[in-house]
C-alpha cells in the first residue's frame, strides 16, 4: 500500500523513491496474564517525506498503539513484530531504550491529544520548551530562549514573549496546543506523530494549526495523523487507513475512501459524522415547537472580571425548561467561565441570575437543580471508588439514605437508561473507556433530577460512533425528564445537531443570540460567519 505522489496534497513536497517511513505487517501484542493479546495485526503503510497518512477507527481499534510503536513507546508488555519498521532506512525493531531515547524528539516529534496533561503544570511554557530545545541538542546559554520564541512563532502562538512566563493552566487549549507543538519540533523531526492534535478546538484554531501542519509539510516534513475528525482527515491526509479491531479495513487516498468507501465499518463512520450543512428539520432536537412562557433562567448583564482582565462583558441569556441552548465562540471567548457562572462554580463580577419557578428552591435544593457534566469525566472523580459508589452518592442527594438493595435497584436502573451494564456497577472509572465514562458522568448529573445540565465539551474527545450514541442519548434524557442543557462544544455539527438556540460569544461579548436555525443558517454577524466558515467539511 504504497503512497504515490499522485497522491500528495497540493504544495506538498514531492515523495521520493524511498519513503522515508517503511511499516509491513506491524503487529502489536500486550501480555495478559500467561497468553497474549493483539492489539494491532498486518498494518502497512508508507510515508514519503512530506506526506501525511491518517489512520482513523473507533476507540481500541489500535490508532495509537500503531503510532506509538513508531517512537518505541508500546511498552515494556507489548511484544513488536513487523517484517519492516522503519524510518530513513533505519531499522527500528529491537532498538534498546538508550537508542530509543535519541530517536525521539531529533527524529520523530510527538503531539499527544491532551495538552494540558503532557505539559508540566509546574513549569512555564518557556521552561517546557527550553528543555526540549536543550534536550534535542539545540542551542545553550543565551540562545536557548531566542530558539524557545523561534518555535513559538512558528506554532503561530499570539505574543510568544508574553507567554513565556506562563503556565499551561493560564492558557487556553489552542495556546496550549500551540505550545505542544512548539515544543515537538525543538529538534526539527522529519516525522511529526500528531495523535488528535486538534481535539476540542474550535473551527477556527484548528484552522490555524492544519496551516501549520501544511507548512511543515511543504518544508519535507512527514506526518502520521490519528483523529476521529473525518473533516480534518480530508483536509490534511493523502492517504487513510480504516482501522478496527486492530486490523485494516479499508485503505486508500482519501478522497477515494471518504467518498467512495467500500467497507461498510467506514460508511458507518461517515455516517455518524454530524453533517452540518444538512436540514435542521433531519438533524436537529425534537424541541418544544416554542419556548415556555416562563424561562428557566436569566442571565442578565454578566461581567467576569480576573485582575485587569474581562472576559466575560454584559452577556444576557435566556434558558427555557426542556430546550438545549449552545454556546460557541474561540478559545478564551470566556464560554467555560460563562457556563461555570451560570452553574453556581464562580461568582460574577456583576450582573445576576435569575432564577424562574422551577429553579426557585432552598439553597440545598438549588445545588441539586444545576448539574455539571465535564469535558474529561475522569479527572472529576474519585479514582478509588467504584461506578456503583458514584451513582449512589448522587443518588443519596435526591433520595437521603436508603436499604443497599434499593439503592443497587437505582443504581442498576441509571445504568440501564445511560445503554450500561449493571455489571458495570464494580468497576473503577479509569478501567473504562471514554465513551462509559462519559455515560456515567450523563447519570450522575441526572440521578438528582436536576433542572439544568451544563455540559462542557461533553463529546470532543470521543470517536465519531460513540459521540452519536452519547448525543442520541442525550436528547432521549431530555425527552424524559424534561431538563435543559447548557452546550459547549466547539464543533458546530454537534451544536446543530444538538440545540434548540445558540449563543455566539467572542472575546467576552455576546456576538449573536436565538434560535438554532437561524443562527446556522442565516447569521447576522460577521463573527458567526467567520466561525461557520471555518469549519472542517467533508468531500460532497
Amino acid at each position: 500500500m504504497r503512497l504515490l505522489p499522485e497522491h500528495a496534497a497540493q504544495g506538498a513536497a514531492p515523495a521520493t523513491t524511498q519513503p522515508l517511513v517503511r511499516v509491513r505487517n506491524l503487529a502489536v501484542d500486550f501480555r495478559q496474564g500467561w497468553h497474549w493479546r493483539q492489539a494491532v495485526g498486518g498494518v502497512s503503510f508508507d510515508i514519503p517525506r512530506g506526506g501525511c497518512v491518517a489512520l482513523v477507527g473507533e476507540s481500541g481499534s489500535g490508532k495509537s498503539v500503531t503510532a506509538r510503536s513508531l517512537l518505541g513507546l508500546h511498552g515494556a508488555g507489548a511484544r513488536v513484530r513487523a517484517d519492516a519498521l522503519e524510518l530513513g532506512g533505519r531499522n527500528l525493531l529491537g532498538l534498546r531504550e538508550r537508542q530509543w531515547r535519541a530517536v525521539r524528539g531529533r527524529e520523530v516529534g510527538y503531539v499527544l491529544q491532551d495538552a494540558l496533561v503532557s505539559l508540566d503544570p509546574l513549569r512555564s511554557i518557556g521552561q517546557e520548551l527550553a528543555e526540549a530545545v536543550r534536550a534535542t541538542g539545540g542551542p545553550r546559554g543565551a540562545a536557548t530562549e531566542a530558539r524557545v520564541l523561534e518555535l513559538l512563532a512558528r506554532a503561530r502562538l499570539d505574543g510568544a514573549a508574553e507567554r513565556l512566563h506562563a503556565y499551561p493552566g493560564q492558557l487556553s487549549g489552542g495556546q496550549r496546543q500551540r505550545a505542544l507543538i512548539a515544543s515537538a519540533l525543538a529538534g526539527t523531526p522529519p516525522l511529526l506523530v500528531a495523535d488528535e492534535p486538534t481535539t476540542a478546538l474550535d473551527a477556527s484554531v484548528q484552522q490555524q494549526i492544519l496551516a501549520l501542519f501544511r507548512e511543515l509539510r511543504e518544508a519535507g516534513t512527514a506526518l502520521l495523523l490519528i483523529s476521529h475528525d473525518l473533516g480534518v482527515v480530508a483536509q490534511l491526509a493523502d492517504h487513510v487507513l480504516v482501522l478496527r479491531g486492530g486490523e485494516v479495513v479499508e485503505s486508500g487516498p482519501t478522497a477515494q475512501v471518504l467518498r467512495r468507501p467500500r467497507h461498510a465499518y467506514t460508511r458507518a463512520l461517515l455516517d455518524a459524522v454530524p453533517r452540518f450543512g444538512a436540514s435542521a428539520r433531519d438533524t436537529g432536537p425534537a424541541a418544544p415547537a416554542q419556548p415556555s412562557a416562563e424561562p428557566l433562567l436569566r442571565v442578565q448583564g454578566i461581567r467576569q472580571r480576573f485582575g485587569d482582565r474581562e472576559v466575560v462583558r454584559g452577556v444576557d441569556l435566556v434558558l427555557h425548561p426542556g430546550r438545549t441552548l449552545g454556546l460557541v465562540g474561540e478559545s478564551g471567548s470566556g464560554k467555560t467561565t460563562l457556563a461555570r457562572i451560570v452553574a453556581g462554580l464562580q461568582t460574577p463580577s456583576a450582573g445576576e441570575l435569575v432564577a424562574g419557578p422551577l429553579l426557585q428552591r432552598p439553597a440545598a435544593g438549588l445545588a441539586r437543580a444545576i448539574q455539571f457534566v465535564y469535558q474529561d469525566p475522569l479527572s472529576s472523580f474519585d479514582p478509588r471508588h467504584t461506578v456503583g459508589t458514584i451513582l449512589a452518592q448522587a443518588l443519596a442527594l435526591r433520595f437521603g439514605r436508603e436499604p443497599k438493595v434499593r439503592v443497587r435497584e437505582r443504581v442498576a436502573a441509571w445504568l440501564a437508561r445511560v445503554e450500561l451494564p449493571a455489571a458495570l456497577a464494580a468497576r473503577r472509572p479509569l478501567t473504562l473507556s471514554g465513551g462509559q465514562r462519559q455515560r456515567v458522568a450523563i447519570a450522575r448529573a441526572l440521578a438528582v433530577e436536576p433542572r439544568l445540565v451544563v455540559m462542557d465539551e461533553p463529546v470532543s474527545a470521543l470517536d465519531v460512533s460513540v459521540q452519536q450514541q452519547v448525543l442520541r442519548l442525550v436528547a432521549a434524557l431530555q425527552r424524559d425528564t424534561g431538563a435543559a442543557f447548557l452546550f459547549i462544544s466547539h464543533d458546530l455539527g454537534v451544536i446543530r445537531q444538538v440545540s434548540h438556540d445558540v449563543a455566539v460569544l467572542q472575546g467576552g461579548v455576546l456576538r449573536e443570540f436565538g434560535p438554532a436555525r437561524e443562527v446556522l443558517e442565516h447569521p447576522q454577524d460577521a463573527y458567526t460567519r467567520a466561525l461557520l466558515a471555518a469549519v472542517a467539511q467533508l468531500p460532497a
